[in-house]
């Protein structure tokens, strides 16, 4: 499975914004995804992972009720929808793919990676 993300840029602060992560393989659809952030000097953050079929979602406590994740598995995309931006939501957001288990907020739990979008906030 190979990922690319797209969709981050600049945003003001309290603004929304939807990053892709549009995936090759057909076997996108067998895999929980995941979205994971990284912003400078910091340790890479869990964000949100849904399940195979949409119907599980988990999210990091900073973007409860703020950001949505969703998949659509016949186009093979997964997406991250952010609402109410803040300065501290700015990083680069990778998608994953894999088969965490319960443990689905440690990054090493999964076994694919996209490159990364950039997401700038500005106050």
């Amino acid at each position: 499975v190979q990922l690319q993300a797209s969709g981050g840029g600049v945003v003001q602060a309290g603004g929304s914004l939807r990053v892709s992560c549009a995936a090759s393989g057909r076997t996108f659809s067998s895999y929980v995804m995941g979205w994971f952030r990284q912003a400078p000097g910091k340790e890479r953050e869990f964000v949100a992972t849904i399940t195979w079929s949409g119907g599980t979602t988990h999210y990091a406590d900073p973007v409860k009720g703020r950001f949505t994740i969703s998949r659509d598995n016949a186009k093979n995309t997964v997406y991250l929808q952010m609402n109410s931006l803040t300065p501290e939501d700015a990083a680069v957001y990778s998608c994953a793919a894999g088969n965490p288990g319960s443990r689905f907020w440690l990054p090493r739990n999964y076994i694919y990676w996209g490159q990364g979008t950039q997401v700038t906030v500005s106050s």
